[in-house]
């Protein structure tokens, strides 16, 4: 991985102490708060341009997580923002916390998500508890660029408040992660008391992430029992924290031990949800919108959106009840947007990531894990039975170093010497697919790692593998 600051239209990330120093934290966060002061998050909400308000601060459980939010909460307060910090909380917890919040103009969670325990970065919220417009994202990210560090280091001085002429003040936001699972159990989907007749065991993995704030009681209050690992949030990630199948196996062989009906690992923001079924097998993250999807529209009727490279299982789920699904470039903001455009009543990506509309639209594992028990709860088969009824599919994932060749150069190569004519797709990379095959391949960009994306899909795993070292060898060459 490169040392370097990686920039997407959400926020940055990177190596703490490399590319992601404490005073890049500061100056990203002065950006965000002259950003806010021009009014352009939150515009048509009815906001003045010269407005009061507070910016949520919340954090996942990383080591270097708390020095960094100082360091933020020192550039908001001096471009004249008020924080509210939220302390240790999960994304979709921080985000539905801003979206809820009357005074909340927008927020900042200090996370790097899946990666390993040596990043951390910084995402960015809008008004609403979702993650910036890409057109947004870019704007701050240009403030973040163009007015670089005073010859002091501070960041406090009226010029960097845009003009507001006072320091903001910070203060504790209690309450959030109360908050958040008393919105899940309200959801009308979800029957506790059903739930709770199944007496259903779930082992669970937080990875010493912000996810062991919320899940256990959240699964209790189901009338789930929850044996867990890893439950503390203390940041010492006791594997590497991306909830793949290969960083699955204590998960499993808990699952066997205690003889739980499944397995749930989540990564250390907590905005997604993998899944070990009742022999202590990994069914693939995939399966955790798929199955969401299933229980949803049983009850709702309406399009299902995702992204370019989420299994066909998700699609075979609504088709299963007649319901459409829209493609997307990947990213949460994507999604959420085209969720908005079309009216989905589910949504989501499929590492894991379920964006529920009722609650909001943000990738939630808390939200996931209690729809996932409720399918249980009312189809009264194991985890293993119903995905072994669904049609199956192997998906091969591949990491690629950028190569010299620009990567249209290399786009414009893989579908000229693809077979059989494929659907070609350019939203994001490029996406071809073999409908027929039920195959299709995505190679795109990173937007977190210094790297190349390839993922292949197909019936049977050496078409899958096949079709995804074809592309690895194109883009190396």
């Amino acid at each position: 991985m490169s040392e370097e600051l990686i920039v997407s239209a959400s926020g940055i990330r990177g190596i703490f102490g490399r590319g992601l120093r404490l005073e890049t934290a500061e100056r990203y966060g002065a950006a965000y708060g002259a950003f806010l002061a021009g009014g352009l998050v939150g515009e048509g909400e009815g906001r003045e341009d010269e407005r009061s308000g507070v910016v949520l601060l919340g954090r996942d459980s990383r080591t270097s997580g708390a020095v960094l939010a100082d360091a933020v909460a020192s550039g908001l307060t001096g471009a004249g923002w008020d924080v509210g910090d939220l302390g240790i909380v999960p994304t979709p917890t921080a985000l539905l916390a801003v979206g809820e919040e009357e005074e909340a103009l927008g927020g900042v969670v200090v996370t790097a998500s899946h990666n390993p325990a040596e990043w951390n970065g910084l995402k960015l919220a809008s008004a609403g508890g979702e993650f910036i417009s890409p057109e947004d994202g870019w704007e701050v990210q240009a403030r973040f660029e163009e007015e670089g560090l005073p010859e002091d280091g501070s960041l406090g001085s009226a010029e960097a408040a845009g003009g507001r002429g006072r320091r903001g003040e910070r203060r504790l936001a209690e309450g959030a992660i109360g908050r958040h699972i008393d919105r899940i159990l309200a959801l009308p989907l979800l029957h506790p008391d059903e739930i709770a007749r199944r007496g259903i065991r779930v082992a669970l993995d937080c990875v010493r992430g912000a996810g062991g704030l919320v899940l256990p009681e959240l699964l209790e209050r189901l009338g789930c029992e929850v044996v867990g690992i890893h439950l503390e949030p203390d940041g010492r990630f006791p594997h590497d924290p991306e909830p793949v199948a290969a960083n699955l196996g204590e998960l499993g062989r808990l699952v066997r031990e205690a003889k739980a009906d499944l397995g749930m690992a989540v990564d250390p923001d907590a905005d997604r949800l993998a899944l070990v079924d009742e022999s202590g097998t990994p069914i693939g993250e995939d399966w955790t919108l798929a199955l969401v999807v299933e229980l949803v529209l049983a009850w709702r009727s309406g399009p299902v959106v995702t992204n370019l490279s989420s299994s066909q299982c998700i699609v075979d789920a609504a088709r299963r009840t007649g319901q459409t699904t829209h493609r997307t470039r990947v990213g949460e903001a994507n999604v959420a947007a085209r969720m908005r455009e079309v009216g989905a009543v589910i949504g989501g990506e499929g590492n894991g990531g379920v964006m529920l509309p009722e609650l909001h639209t943000t990738r939630d594992a808390p939200l996931a894990a209690a729809l996932v028990i409720q399918l249980l709860a009312e189809r009264r088969e194991s985890l293993g039975r119903i995905v072994a009824e669904r049609p199956r599919y192997t998906i091969a994932k591949r990491k690629v170093e950028r190569p010299e060749t620009p990567l249209e150069i290399v786009y414009t190569r893989l579908e000229s010497e693809s077979e059989s004519a494929p659907e070609v797709d350019r939203q994001d990379g490029l996406r071809l697919s073999w409908a027929a095959r039920g195959a299709w391949l995505h190679v795109r960009p990173s937007g977190t790692e210094p790297i190349v994306r390839v993922i292949a899909e197909a019936r049977n795993a050496a078409e899958a593998r096949s079709l995804a070292d074809w592309a690895v060898e194109l883009v190396n060459g």
